[in-house]
């Protein structure tokens, strides 16, 4: 019976050993990913044209997310009271149903339902899909009497050349596929700075090659380190003169080349010049720059940069940040 308890006491000691192991192997790696991309302690960090855009496939086509507690206006394509779910997704996916032809714009571009059963009342399932005139600038429902909560959940769609940005620099523009539907705060947030009409203080500030680790695909050469260099640039969204507000995590696929995404809450931000499996799912990725303009951030990168430490990690800043801003396409791309 000694023995027994001995190899038992033996056995629970053994699996307590392995399970501190796995905690601590992972502490290291999250803590590796934040001190890769954070500037200081105060900031929270680090193809041809036939291939689909990073974040389409585990992200951007897969998504339903919406955002709470907003109501999207428009002209209505199905009215909700004879069009009725039993969940939010199944709202979204009939308004991506009407949106993939690659003959023109989406039928439908919003989608906006009412999922609280108690708060909705006789509105519970309602699923009303519309067309924006602007998908670029979504109307919205005017709010109602103070106190009064605003039930439900709206959504937005970008279709094939719908939902594209430029983030303008002078050494060319990077046109940026935005996608609501996995990262649709992030988004909101975007077309927030875009109405502004300028972006003071938006730059890129960090630039680094892709060095010898990965090749003009974006694919790890076998063998070769992770970095440094680490195939990003690295800069910030955040108009002087406007409050910034933290933004949640959204969808965070594996970041891939043209990837888009925020380091933490955001305002700070990478585009990613290769596939970075490594990184796991850390980041929310709300856009890709398209194939074509992948050239634009590789020139970035090898603008005169110095070298520094974050958080004992090498890494290499501009000398002189690149200043950036926000506009329209003036006619419709592909993606």
């Amino acid at each position: 019976m000694g023995r027994k308890n001995d190899e038992k006491s033996s056995i629970l000691y053994n699996r307590l050993i392995l399970l501190s192991v796995f905690f601590a192997s992972c502490g290291f790696v999250y803590f590796f990913l934040s001190a890769l991309l954070t500037k200081n302690s105060s900031v929270s960090l680090f193809e041809s044209s036939s291939l689909p855009l990073a974040g389409e496939d585990g992200g951007g086509g897969g998504c339903c997310r919406g955002i709470e507690n907003l109501e999207l206006w428009g002209a209505a394509v199905k009215w909700g009271s004879d069009f009725k779910f039993n969940s939010s997704q199944d709202c979204c996916n009939a308004c991506k149903s009407m949106c993939t032809g690659n003959d023109g714009p989406c039928l439908c571009d919003t989608w906006v339902f009412c999922g609280n059963r108690e708060a909705c009342g006789s509105k519970f399932g309602e699923c009303w899909l519309k067309k924006q005139k602007d998908s670029l600038a979504p109307e919205k429902q005017d709010a109602g009497p103070p106190g009064e909560e605003n039930n439900w959940t709206s959504g937005l769609i970008f279709g094939k050349g719908e939902g594209i940005i430029a983030l303008k620099t002078e050494f060319g523009t990077l046109h940026i596929k935005l996608f609501p539907d996995c990262a649709p705060h992030s988004v909101a947030y975007i077309l927030e700075l875009l109405a502004l009409r300028h972006c003071a203080g938006c730059n890129f500030y960090r630039a680094e090659s892709r060095g010898e680790s990965w090749d003009s695909e974006g694919n790890h050469i076998k063998n070769a380190p992770f970095g440094p260099p680490y195939a990003l640039i690295q800069g910030t969204l955040e108009a002087q003169g406007t409050a910034f507000k933290k933004l949640p995590v959204e969808d965070c696929p594996t970041i891939r080349r043209g990837s888009v995404a925020w380091i933490g809450s955001g305002p700070e931000f990478f585009i990613s010049l290769a596939n970075h499996a490594e990184w796991k799912h850390e980041y929310t990725v709300f856009g890709s720059v398209l194939p074509e303009d992948l050239h634009v951030a590789e020139k970035i990168a090898t603008l005169p940069t110095a070298s520094d430490v974050w958080n004992n990690i090498n890494v290499t800043v501009l000398e002189r940040p690149v200043p950036l801003s926000l506009g329209r396409i003036k006619k419709s791309r592909e993606d």
